[in-house]
């Protein structure tokens, strides 16, 4: 069984891709969520040598079948280098026996991005530290057998609610729906069968961008939710190192809808020990406070002389054992920080430095909300690709989104939908590393 392969040492010729990231300007259409950005360099410097799962959601040690296997292909891949595109490959079947693919999206500098159609999850993301050398930077498993075991949404689209319910039900049009009550007396990620258990419809896009779009129709009743709602969501991966997602949505009733992607980031690699002294920046004021079963009470709470201020970077683990209610309730931060927004326009939601490779996350969204989760369910029972053990804290989540529990709290922004309407949000997640 194949282990983690050593790093192979990195072509002259990829190492200056891989420094070459270029600027521009993108533009997203005309939705009023959509925006205009320019993106700064990725800095990618080359050196001159060749939920345990969330509350709710049990753990079950899932062994990696294909040890580093995916990972070793994916590396080799990249130290070659390789013609940007869309790569299309077999990844397991369902108990059914239907057949799932992997996608995986090269840019010219060498980066990599697979996805799978099952969940919408993004499997891994090969990305260079400020030395060049590569490492897969989100948990997950290397084959779908890990996935169709319990796990905390590894990667995955999550829907069509995202985050919690309060007591699984809400009020709409006069109407009372209840939901599937998964994480303790509330619904979770869109109940038992969400998004991130379902097949997708995948297709390579003709885009000057690596990109796959994947479709999904969730019939009226699906987990309790009204309408029959059509779901597409593209992933690109830009010249400027960026996953983009962009998600659209449209329904034939009146229902709510609140999507995300549920990727854990370990800027050190996938498995290497926890991420507590990765600096962390958040864009946000205000948080919205939360009881004892994660539901948020309905204020918005200034971060100002709290643990919840990140405005400037600060190690997660900084504060994280302080003595506060909201730290105890969460068992750490598991929190909806309320982003401080340019109108509708992509802004930026927070930024992740890890010291010692170097590498940067920058979040940008179109969403009012960001989920930051830093793992406090992973105990080291899950063990991922190469068979590394995911322990306490091992990765972060930041998840944009709509607040938690918005149906049933009118202060909050809608997550309402009416046909009619087009659901638009888009999600850009940038690497690169600090010189």
């Amino acid at each position: 069984m194949l282990r983690a392969m050593k790093r192979p040492a990195m072509r002259s010729d990829m190492r200056r891709r891989l420094a070459s990231s270029a600027q521009g300007v993108c533009k997203f259409g005309n939705s009023k969520e959509a925006a205009d950005y320019t993106p700064r360099a990725a800095n990618l410097r080359a050196s001159g040598s060749a939920p345990v799962a969330r509350k709710g959601t049990p753990d079950r040690s899932v062994p990696a079948r294909l040890g580093g296997l995916l990972f070793s292909i994916l590396l080799a891949t990249a130290a070659g280098g390789q013609t940007p595109g869309v790569k299309r490959s077999e990844f397991g079947k369902m108990p059914d026996g239907q057949g799932v693919d992997l996608y995986t999206l090269t840019n010219r500098h060498g980066m990599q991005v697979a996805i799978t159609n099952y969940g919408g999850r993004v499997v891994s993301w090969l990305a260079p530290d400020r030395h060049g050398e590569m490492a897969d930077v989100v948990l997950g498993f290397d084959s779908l057998d890990g996935y169709l075991h319990d796990n905390p949404y590894f990667g995955a689209i999550v829907g069509r609610y995202a985050n919690r319910i309060g007591k699984a039900r809400f009020m709409l049009d006069g109407m009372e729906f209840r939901l599937a009550q998964n994480d303790g007396p509330n619904s979770l990620h869109g109940g038992r069968k969400g998004f991130d258990k379902v097949l997708w419809k995948a297709r390579p896009l003709s885009t000057k961008e690596p990109s796959i779009e994947l479709s999904y129709l969730s019939p009226d009743g699906e987990e309790g939710y009204p309408g029959n709602l059509s779901v597409k969501v593209v992933y690109s991966l830009t010249e400027n190192n960026e996953l983009r997602i962009d998600y659209t949505a449209t329904t034939d009733r009146d229902t709510v809808l609140n999507l995300t992607n549920h990727s854990y980031f370990n800027l050190a690699g996938q498995g290497n020990g926890d991420i507590l002294k990765h600096l962390m920046m958040i864009n946000a004021d205000r948080f919205t406070p939360i009881d004892d079963t994660l539901i948020p009470t309905g204020e918005l709470r200034k971060v100002d002389g709290t643990p919840f201020d990140f405005r400037k970077p600060v190690a997660i683990g900084a504060r994280i054992n302080d003595n506060n209610e909201q730290l105890k309730f969460g068992k750490g931060y598991d929190h909806n920080f309320v982003l401080n927004r340019r109108g509708h326009r992509l802004t930026l939601a927070a930024r992740v430095t890890e010291p010692n490779s170097g590498r940067v996350l920058e979040v940008l969204t179109t969403q009012p909300g960001l989920q930051f989760y830093s793992g406090n369910f992973l105990d080291g029972t899950i063990h991922g690709k190469a068979g590394k053990a995911y322990g306490y804290r091992s990765a972060f989540c930041l998840e944009t989104q709509h607040f938690p529990d918005s149906p049933n709290k009118p202060q909050f922004p809608s997550t309402e939908l009416k046909p009619g309407q087009t659901y638009h949000q888009i999600t850009v997640y940038r690497l690169s590393t600090a010189t």
